[in-house]
């Protein structure tokens, strides 16, 4: 009896043995708290990197990468190895970070985390993006990496975030074509600063200031027919033609305030500029109206406080920049200022090949010629050279007589054209080296001129001044 009851405990016993065993055996893969090796090592990664020891998760996800390359954590060991480097910042950790994301696009390039990896690119160059009047290389960059995320990823659900971290991109990259723009504006530039406008209201229509810049876009073209009411060489056919499509562009940009920012400042300037320059006033629609409210309202204002830290702050103030539209994806073609006057020159039938500010031989740009040297010798009468054609200009293509090229008594160096002075005329800006005519500038500009004659011809006399003082023990 008491060997049967044995015989039943170790038969009870060897059962459970087996269902332990058994139990045992299941694949660990379905098991979340399985022991597997890099499972372990990701695990631990993680966990330093938690406790910001990113070198440490660093040298063990490595580890991981090398030692397990058939892992199921390989891709999200890569994606973690660049995090780290994201997480730790400063310049060199953020240049490392980059390479490692992209490096994760190039090798898992139809994973989810890839649209990530991409989005962590383009906030890197956002992070170090500087204001509109400093460096915008990381804005550039920053442009190009959200717009390589919305036309990759269009159906990620990170679109909506990537559209306006861009549109506040474009809004510091069109506030630094505006400073430029405006800079060749007052210092009476128009060609240059037709181009930097023109190019600004075609690349970011959601800029904040886009009426003022469209509104100085058509006071630089009234710039531009100014000078050329006041140019002498001109017959009164060509300048007619000239003014007559230098105030069209006028027009076009005017009303562009009214049909596509009816709801800003500069609309009501827009009409009465439009009206004095008996031009037909356009009537926004209702969509347009509607729209540019909207783009309005989205916007937000700084305020006083922020302001003020503003001037000590490295990156730029992007409250202003939109939260409606769409930003632009593809950049149109840029507007050069050789490309304004040749419009210009084309319309009046004047050839408009020649370039602004630079003298042409021939159609080609003449070399820099050196400077001559006052011990060469002069040249001899049978070899020299034949004389350049005189400079013209897109706007006057008739060349300059020696009589308008005749250089004035008080700047030897500068060369005016006779002009006859146009009473309507604004008076041109003053530069800050100039003297106030209250001062009697004309008394010092030959007093000048006289003692400066006088210094010229002591240095160039042969004789040698007598010598005082210490001045005798000098040989030389």
């Amino acid at each position: 009896m008491r060997r049967n009851s044995s015989f039943v405990f170790l038969a009870l016993l060897l059962a459970l043995t087996v269902a332990c065993t058994n139990k045992k055996s299941v694949n660990p893969l379905a098991n979340v708290g399985s022991k597997q090796p890099d499972k372990v090592l990701f695990d631990r990664a993680m966990d330093a990197m938690k406790h910001n020891r990113f070198d440490v998760s660093r040298m063990t996800l490595q580890t991981l990468i090398n030692t397990y390359p058939d892992s199921e954590f390989i891709a999200r060991a890569k994606l973690a190895v660049a995090d780290s480097w994201y997480a730790e910042g400063g310049s060199t950790a953020m240049q490392q970070a980059e390479i490692e994301y992209k490096d994760f696009r190039t090798f898992f390039p139809n994973m989810p985390e890839a649209a990530e990896a991409q989005l962590k690119v383009a906030n890197i160059h956002y992070q170090e993006m500087e204001k509109a009047d400093r460096d915008y290389t990381h804005a550039m960059r920053a442009e190009e990496e959200y717009r390589s995320l919305i036309m990759e990823y269009p159906d990620s659900k990170l679109v909506p975030q990537a559209k306006q971290r861009l549109r506040e991109v474009q809004e510091v990259l069109a506030q630094r074509e505006f400073n430029i723009g405006r800079f060749y504006y007052l210092r009476s530039a128009y060609p240059a600063a037709i181009a930097r406008l023109k190019t600004l209201v075609d690349r970011y229509p959601l800029y904040s200031d886009a009426d003022e810049t469209l509104y100085l876009l058509g006071q630089s073209y009234e710039g531009e027919i100014n000078v050329i009411r006041q140019n002498g060489h001109m017959t009164e056919v060509a300048k007619g033609k000239m003014i007559e499509e230098l105030t069209k562009e006028a027009a076009d940009a005017y009303a562009r305030i009214i049909k596509r920012y009816p709801a800003m400042d500069r609309a009501l300037d827009a009409k009465a500029r439009l009206e004095a320059l008996h031009q037909p006033v356009p009537r926004p629609t209702r969509a347009m109206l509607e729209q540019n409210k909207k783009e309005e309202a989205s916007r937000h204002e700084a305020g006083m406080m922020a302001n003020m830290l503003g001037n000590f702050e490295k990156h730029p103030d992007v409250a202003k920049a939109s939260r409606v539209g769409d930003p632009t994806m593809v950049d149109p073609a840029p507007t050069n200022p050789g490309d304004v006057v040749r419009k210009v020159a084309t319309a009046a039938g004047v050839a408009g090949d020649n370039k602004i500010g630079v003298e042409t031989i021939e159609g080609k740009v003449a070399p820099n010629q050196e400077a001559p040297r006052s011990d060469a010798s002069p040249a001899p009468a049978d070899s020299a050279a034949p004389a350049p054609e005189q400079p013209t200009n897109a706007v006057n293509p008739a060349p300059a007589t020696a009589d308008e090229l005749k250089p004035s008594a008080a700047d030897p160096n500068e060369l005016k054209p006779n002009v006859e002075p146009d009473p309507n005329a604004l008076p041109p800006l003053q530069q800050s080296n100039q003297l106030d005519s209250s001062h009697g500038t004309s008394s010092t500009a030959s007093s000048s001129s006289s003692s400066k004659a006088e210094e010229m011809a002591d240095i160039s006399s042969s004789k040698k001044k007598k010598k005082k003082g210490l001045g005798k023990l000098n040989p030389f």
